[in-house]
């Protein structure tokens, strides 16, 4: 993963949040950035995938992971993506009534 440094003006509030975290996960302030960094990151990445706005392939580039771990980081979150089981079937069923024989 390359990294590129990049300025930013962070808020007060954020700050002391990042502050927060290296006391309970023993991390320096700017990995505590990061990491709340990435995590927004990932949700944003996941909504617009279930919104269907971003493809499974392009989130899991953006991720940086598989598209099995971006499936796996959705059901972590409660995020849906796609159909369950029982949006296949109704999808069969519409299929199968759909279909005509050829003459």
């Amino acid at each position: 993963m390359a990294r590129t440094p990049v300025p930013l003006r962070i808020s007060r509030n954020l700050l002391e949040a990042a502050r927060l975290r290296p006391h309970q996960q023993r991390v320096d302030r700017a990995a505590a950035l990061r990491q709340l960094l990435r995590e927004e990151a990932e949700g944003y990445i996941l909504s617009l995938l279930a919104e269907g706005r971003l493809s499974l392939a392009r989130a899991a580039e953006l991720l940086e992971c598989s598209a099995i771990q971006v499936h796996r980081l959705a059901a972590e979150r409660g995020v849906r993506l796609g159909g369950d089981a029982s949006d296949y079937a109704s999808a069969r069923d519409s299929l199968r009534g759909a279909a005509r024989p050829v003459r």
